[in-house]
């Protein structure tokens, strides 16, 4: 059985319906791994060990007697624990919310769910999703697979080192500033945030106004994202931002790519980073040459949008704990705390000047892709750094803003555009990089292909953490 735990989604999927896998021994198997090394690594923080089973055995007999649970039939998933899952705990790694049964799924949850997907358990993440390491006063520090001393990342850092720790084939991420990428990238897994809207958000408390959340996957091929995709993403009622279902990525990340011309952007104009990380962006990069593409370097320069971003994302926070903050604010994080009671304060000024930033980054992006079909960037400008944190407060002996540690992911949440980072070698301390492929609005699909052709070119899934 051990040959199970890293082999994707989609495989054992197939191994399944041919009756040459059991569902019932699949989940034995996970419960068996997580058993043996969530301890090291604290990437599940809460199980459902008897109803996964039971769920397996169901779908076991419903395969028996020839119906097809779906796609997903008998693959066990991770959910993140800022997602509901009905009868388990939604804490948002957060004292105030350990009691907070959810009574229903979330939307993603319950379309995986359909799909014959079979939830494990809850995976840790930073309290509310905050900061860019995996650690908080409920469950204490997730660690790296790679290496026990370093961060698997943040915000989906439960999710991505069960995934690479091969714990689970696939586990649900979210990415409201590279939550999804960052981890994906320091575990060396495959990450994808979709279009704003591509996967619906809720059912809601209160309706997101900032569009900066999307969901998505964390796996080990691209395939399995595109599998995912196809079960998770099309319009809901109740999500009103939500996007029509576009077709099957699955079935089209195998077609064959037209000639595309492709900008490298090493630095976005203002970053630092990390020499044996920019080398192998760098290489990988222009390894779509070989593919037969075009690759330029862009030399021009985004516009630092760190302040508005963080400016954003507390101003969301903000609107969706309002009314626990009285009551609790010495059970929240003091960090929080003062960055909601900053952007609280923030007039109208403010925001307009945060406007004009945004709108610059807009054009930014599409004179970019008035050019060129996708850009291409270094993930992170790091390896992953200490699993406890804080992140680097500099890069090759220079001093960085604390936001430029994640300086390539967040500015795409704010303009919406889908990114993926895939692996793009190991560092001299053998550790994960990351190269994110970024396209026009509503092109997952190009991204998907692009990086489906970049893993033929240099597959990446047969290493993994010993």
């Amino acid at each position: 059985m051990a040959d199970l735990a890293y082999k994707p989604a989609l495989e054992l999927s197939r191994l399944i319906h041919k009756g040459d896998l059991s569902p019932v021994d699949l989940v034995h198997h996970c419960l068996e791994r997580i058993e043996k090394l969530n301890p090291s690594i604290n990437a599940f923080v809460s199980l459902r060990a008897q109803e996964a089973l039971e769920e397996a055995k169901a779908i076991a007999e419903s395969l028996a007697r020839g119906k097809d649970p779906g796609p997903l039939a008998g693959i066990p998933i991770g959910v993140k624990d800022l997602e509901d899952v009905e009868g388990l705990p939604t804490t948002y790694g957060s004292i105030p919310f350990r009691d907070n049964v959810a009574v229903r799924d979330s939307i993603q949850v319950a379309r995986l769910k359909r799909s014959g997907a079979i939830v494990i358990g809850k995976t840790n993440t930073p309290e509310f999703g905050f900061t860019g390491f995996t650690k908080n006063r409920l469950f204490g520090v997730t660690r790296n697979p790679w290496n026990l001393e370093r961060t698997p990342g943040g915000s989906s850092g439960g999710s991505a080192a069960a995934v690479a720790a091969g714990m689970v084939p696939l586990a649900t991420g979210s990415d409201a500033g590279g939550s999804i990428r960052i981890p994906a990238c320091y575990t060396g897994c495959f990450g994808i945030k979709p279009t704003f809207g591509r996967i619906p958000l809720g059912p809601f408390h209160r309706l997101n106004t900032t569009g900066l959340w999307t969901l998505g996957p964390l796996c080990r091929t691209v395939a399995d994202a595109a599998l995912y995709l196809d079960t998770a993403s099309g319009y809901h009622h109740a999500d009103p931002a939500s996007l029509p279902k576009p077709g099957s990525y699955l079935q089209r990340i195998e077609k064959k790519l037209p000639r595309l011309k492709i900008c490298f952007s090493p630095d976005m104009g203002f970053a630092l980073v990390q020499a044996d990380v920019a080398e192998l962006a760098e290489k990988a990069a222009l390894d779509f040459q070989e593919l037969g593409h075009i690759v330029e370097l862009w030399r021009g320069c985004f516009p630092d949008m760190s302040e508005v971003w963080s400016d954003l994302v507390c101003k969301e926070l903000y609107i969706q704990i309002k009314e626990i903050l009285p009551e609790h604010r010495n059970d929240i994080g003091r960090a929080i705390i003062a960055s909601l009671d900053y952007v609280r304060g923030l007039g109208l000024d403010k925001w307009a000047d945060h406007a004009k930033a945004i709108t610059e980054l807009n054009n930014t992006l599409w004179k970019i892709f008035n050019q060129y079909d996708l850009l291409l960037t270094p993930t992170l400008p790091t390896e992953a750094f200490g699993a406890g944190g804080p992140p680097p407060s500099e890069i090759e002996g220079h001093s960085i803003p604390i936001l430029w540690a994640v300086a390539f992911t967040f500015p795409f949440n704010i303009s919406g555009h889908p990114a993926a980072t895939v692996r793009s070698g190991l560092t001299r301390s053998g550790l994960p990089a990351g190269l994110q492929i970024v396209a026009l609005h509503h092109r997952e699909d190009l991204v998907l292909r692009a990086a489906r052709a970049y893993e033929k070119l240099r597959p990446w899934n047969d290493h993994w953490p010993a």
